[in-house]
């Protein structure tokens, strides 16, 4: 019998205006869960939670090194767990190419440091023969989380890309960018009708299942991002159009390996254009990125951009929002919701917090004492929730030959 090794994070934001309830009671159900259901050691469970400043906290780079690690000790025949509870996002194109049309699914750690959808992908890549490792994503847009992973329960992929007579009238993809980013905001802030993929917008009220209790979606708008960045840099020119650059700008060694090579293709394309020159790509990304990119230039451009030009990038299209690549095999993802969804954190009347789909979890191993399949425990997620009043449906990617396997091991 293989090793079980595991890592849980759970990210309330306190003290923020994306703050969160019910994220650390997830963590430590799921970690009494593990040790008294499925035999998990306590010294093989790592926890990464903002519950105060005393221990390691969920940052981006602590989060990514926490799940290298989790992957690197791993031996054929172990089984890996990730539950992460927190905000998802989802980050439009920047490159400015019209068929750069897509978006990065993403969970947002407590220092916003984004992690991508391809980010745990090329994880899963480095799992060894043998092993399965199960991801539980209990934050809003999960269900793109795992890019390319095939797709069992769910219909997050149907499409994924802007409506054609959007792109049409617009000879520009950051124009059409800038479009649907003022469309994006003013949803925030009205929180009704139809979203893009035809399904309705998630507010709070939308997600509120019977009883007297509270209920907020896990989504973290860019609007909400881009001033809770702002909050930790005390920079105040972060846009909306330059995310990546500035995620850079601000993490460089430490920011996701797919901004990392954006950060290069934009480079490139500065070079490409020459001193001064507002043409090509990087004309569509703005004078903003523009002013940036020159700015780090003036100085010590090797040492600045080290982590991005050390990156190795075969084509711009490998930096494309949602860029298509082929799935991992021995990935298992259970996500809260669908791509185009929000996940809930509840609070009931009596003041319990947690996930909905946590929740629904813990309610139904408690139920069944014998073997619970992936495909069983997302049924009967599905049912539940949707017996509850929420809207949300969460989904299972993997291969066909880890559908019918035992949940976690």
């Amino acid at each position: 019998m293989g090793r079980k090794l595991a890592l849980l994070v759970g990210i309330n934001y306190p003290g923020t205006k994306a703050e969160l309830k019910g994220c650390h009671n997830d963590v430590d159900r799921m970690h009494q869960c593990l040790v008294d259901r499925f035999g998990f050691d306590e010294e093989d469970i790592n926890v990464l939670v903002d519950r105060d400043s005393s221990g390691p906290q969920p940052t981006g780079a602590n989060i990514r090194h926490a799940l290298a690690k989790l992957v690197g000790d791993a031996s054929p025949g172990d089984f890996l767990f990730f539950h992460y509870s927190g905000h998802g996002t989802r980050l439009p194109a920047e490159t400015g190419q019209d068929d750069d049309t897509g978006y990065d699914e993403c969970i947002v750690p407590s220092d916003m440091n984004l992690i991508t959808d391809q980010d745990f992908r090329d994880l899963v890549m480095k799992v060894p023969d043998g092993c399965i490792f199960t991801i539980v994503s209990d934050s809003c847009h999960s269900g793109g989380l795992l890019d390319q992973a095939k797709e069992q329960i769910g219909n997050s992929y149907q499409t994924q890309s802007r409506e054609p007579e959007e792109r049409s009238e617009s000879g520009s993809g950051f124009r059409s960018f800038l479009k649907e980013t003022a469309r994006d905001v003013f949803k925030t802030h009205i929180r009704h009708g139809k979203s893009q993929h035809g399904g309705e917008d998630q507010d709070e009220s939308d997600e509120q299942p019977t009883g007297d209790g509270h209920t907020k979606n896990r989504s973290l708008p860019l609007s909400t991002l881009i001033e809770m960045l702002k909050d930790q840099t005390g920079k105040d020119d972060i846009e909306e159009g330059s995310i990546r650059l500035t995620l850079f700008n601000v993490f460089g060694e430490d920011s996701s390996p797919k901004i990392k090579k954006f950060m290069k293709v934009m480079l490139g394309k500065f070079h490409e254009g020459g001193s001064g020159e507002q043409g090509g790509v990087m004309g569509m990304v703005g004078a903003l990125a523009h002013e940036f990119l020159k700015a780090k230039l003036e100085g010590n451009e090797e040492e600045t951009f080290k982590p991005a030009l050390e990156q190795n990038v075969d084509s711009v299209e490998e930096v494309y929002a949602g860029t298509k690549s082929w799935a991992p095999n021995n990935g298992i993802l259970i996500s809260g919701c669908q791509t185009s969804q929000t996940s809930a954190d509840a609070t009931t009347a009596q003041g319990s917090s947690f996930g909905a789909l946590s929740n629904a979890i813990q309610t139904i191993l408690a139920d069944k004492h014998g073997k619970v399949t992936n495909k069983d425990l997302v049924m009967k997620a599905r049912e539940s929730l949707a017996k509850q009043g929420y809207k949300q449906q969460p989904g299972l990617y993997c291969s066909d030959e880890n559908v019918h396997v035992a949940f976690i091991c």
